[in-house]
């Protein structure tokens, strides 16, 4: 199953990233409407920047940006043992 973001809505009603409980995303067409760059910075040093690598995989693929995961989460390089 897959794990977004559950963002408190008590503390921020209108906050973009809300889901009804089906776990449609509420507000769609204000990501949609971004630019790619304009998500970019949303998801890396805006609202998004404290989400998890996979909460943000799961984003850009609900809403069909799988192409800026690498732009986004970059890869952890783990030194050798």
């Amino acid at each position: 199953m897959t794990r977004y973001y559950k963002p408190d809505l008590g503390a921020n009603p209108d906050d973009p990233f809300a889901r009804d409980e089906s776990g449609k995303l509420v507000r769609r067409s204000y990501w949609l409407d971004l630019t790619d760059q304009s998500l970019v910075l949303a998801l890396t040093h805006g609202i998004g920047a404290n989400l998890t690598g996979d909460e943000k995989r799961a984003h850009l693929d609900d809403i069909g940006r799988q192409h800026l995961v690498d732009d986004v989460c970059p890869q952890e390089i783990l030194p050798p043992e």
